[in-house]
């Protein structure tokens, strides 16, 4: 049996983030094979220990000290798996890192997990260095950690050919081996049909119905681009509504409001935050389009949900997003008036034009994005260790 120890996502079961999505799938889809026991830390108040989907899921108690808290939790998550794999005389353990937090502390636990006849893997993300929400010493000790994980690990698996390609790049004196596997997506419909209560009356209570919206669903940052798929739709001429599924940071949205004045327009709606993910799943089948302003990052998780849902895809023409939905969306830039003319230009499409790039969209998702595919590219690589 291989052990793997994974490190980096805030838990399973309850969490929703691409990295905590990912965990859930890869336990899910590998929860009844015999060669394969997973390990996940898990973020908590208190210490425990749980089976979900027959891993082993340990709770690491972290103290409230703010932005520090992420560092803090990988280290004594990493000390933990250290100390299990010890006492429980694990033979080749395989440790997984997700995220680059941690790049001074690498050295030291890739020493030790070497003495146990382990190997340390690491997901190296996006650009976390590149992100608006930090400042310039934040920014530059991101930057530092990544170059360490880089140097100091045994495999990269990154979720991005981009991100692949800037490793190996960037990087190139620390000679970093890496490979490839892509975050996945669902291929199946949602289970929630057309007239569920659940929809209707999430819909109702926003004055929304099928096809009469254009939706994004992210976090509320700046590298997003919310301002600009604001002010552009503003600018447009449709008569549907855009529906914003994000957390609301309130001195984000005042600045937002500043700069744009989206409360004078009433097709600009903030709705909330779904977690019920069957609804979500079919709040994004019945979305008339969906946009996406992502710059920053490897393959987004949101942008695969759509492009598995939505027939219609509008995504801002950055090389990550190209890379994923190919010619099975249609593309904007940041120029002004560039995206209000996309806008206009597909509420003109007819149906069998929106039905084909809904086609290609959900043949691209099973053909490359899959969960299952996913699942079964991660269990030859730690079983065998190829990609296969």
């Amino acid at each position: 049996m291989q052990h793997v120890f994974i490190v980096g996502s805030k838990g399973i079961p309850g969490s929703y983030g691409g990295y905590e999505t990912f965990v859930d799938k890869l336990t899910e889809y590998h929860q009844d094979k015999l060669n394969l026991k997973f390990h996940v830390a898990c973020k908590a108040r208190e210490v425990g220990e749980f089976e979900y989907h027959n891993a082993h899921c340990f709770k690491v108690r972290v103290p409230d000290i703010g932005p520090a808290q992420a560092i803090y939790y990988d280290v004594s998550a990493l000390k933990r798996c250290v100390a299990y794999i010890r006492e429980h005389k694990i033979a080749h353990p395989i440790v997984y890192v997700l995220a680059c937090r941690i790049g001074p502390f690498c050295a030291h636990f890739e020493r030790q997990i070497h003495r146990l006849g382990g190997k340390l893997y690491v997901n190296p993300d996006g650009h976390e260095w590149m992100r608006a929400k930090w400042s310039a010493p934040v920014r530059r000790y991101w930057k530092l950690s990544e170059r360490l994980m880089v140097k100091h690990c045994d495999l990269l698996i990154c979720d991005s050919k981009s991100i692949e390609k800037y490793i190996n790049v960037e990087y190139v004196k620390c000679h970093p081996k890496t490979t490839y596997i892509s975050y996945g997506a669902e291929t199946r419909k949602s289970k929630l049909a057309d007239d569920d209560p659940k929809l209707l009356d999430w819909y109702a209570k926003r004055g929304l119905a099928s096809k009469s919206y254009y939706l994004v669903v992210g976090r509320f940052v700046p590298e997003n681009n919310y301002e600009t798929m604001i002010r552009e739709f503003m600018k447009s001429g449709s008569n549907r509504d855009f529906a914003l599924i994000t957390n609301v940071n309130d001195r984000f949205l005042d600045e937002l409001e500043q700069r744009t004045h989206f409360r004078s327009d009433p097709r600009i709606r903030f709705v909330g935050t779904v977690y019920d993910q069957e609804l979500l799943m079919k709040i994004r089948e019945n979305a008339y389009a969906y946009l996406h302003g992502h710059e920053v990052g490897g393959t987004n998780p949101s942008l695969l949900e759509a492009l598995g849902s939505t027939d219609l895809n509008l995504l801002l023409d950055v090389g990550f997003n190209r890379e994923v939905a190919e010619d099975a969306a249609l593309y904007w830039t940041k120029d002004s008036g560039n995206l209000a003319a996309l806008i206009d230009y597909a509420d003109a499409l007819d149906e069998g034009q929106i039905e084909g790039l809904g086609e290609a969209s959900s043949r691209r998702i099973a053909e490359a994005y899959s969960w299952r595919r996913i699942a079964d590219k991660y269990e030859h690589l730690f079983v065998r260790g190829t990609v296969g």
